[in-house]
């Protein structure tokens, strides 16, 4: 029996509180928040609050795909906006300083490293997906991406993402993204860049 297609449907600002939840389940153990946030302990409010925080810097809340019953999200950057504008960042810096707190340091270096590597050709930005931990391999992490994938297709336009989990390099490379890049900061993760071309 062929199982239903999975719902997606764009967030809302209402979302947020739940996509959050997704994400912060989904990355405690993603290599690069672990080394932002080296302290199991407390890792988890902190990608809590990571995740709200980056809601904060999209203007646009729908960009988030959410997919399933709240299985999984992914949030996406429009092209010529993959970069936090400084004004946004200076509008964010108390939040930021709650949330980072002596991590700052490392997450501002790494997302230095992260946007000297970053392709400069406009695309569509895969800038985090996630599935909660009790819904992963059903396929609504994939869901979430190909939605935005076919809109990618419709309009001619390429996708960008990089990621520090290997394992996940063989689910993108069967989405059509390659890789086009590899880099990592001298006490941080291996991160690759990947790239994927309109059919």
């Amino acid at each position: 029996m062929q199982r239903p297609p999975i719902q997606i449907r764009p967030a809302s600002l209402d979302d947020r509180p739940r996509v959050a939840a997704i994400m912060a389940d989904a990355f405690a153990d993603d290599p690069a928040l672990s080394f932002i946030f080296p302290d199991a302990a407390t890792r988890p409010e902190r990608l809590r609050r990571f995740f709200t925080l980056i809601q904060r810097t999209e203007n646009d809340p729908a960009l988030t795909s959410i997919a399933g019953d709240n299985a999984a999200a992914a949030i996406w950057r429009r092209p010529g906006e993959w970069q936090t504008p400084p004004l946004t960042m200076l509008r964010l810096a108390v939040p930021m300083l709650t949330t980072f707190g002596s991590a700052l340091s490392r997450a501002l270096r790494l997302q230095a490293l992260m946007e000297s590597h970053h392709p400069r050709i406009p695309h569509w930005y895969l800038a985090f997906v996630g599935c909660a931990s009790q819904q992963q391999g059903r396929g609504f992490g994939g869901a979430a991406i190909r939605a935005r994938l076919a809109q990618c297709d419709a309009q001619g336009l390429p996708a960008a993402l990089e990621t520090a989990t290997e394992s996940n390099l063989a689910i993108y490379t069967a989405m059509g993204f390659r890789i086009t890049d590899t880099f990592k900061l001298d006490d941080g993760p291996q991160f690759w860049g990947m790239w994927r071309d309109p059919v």
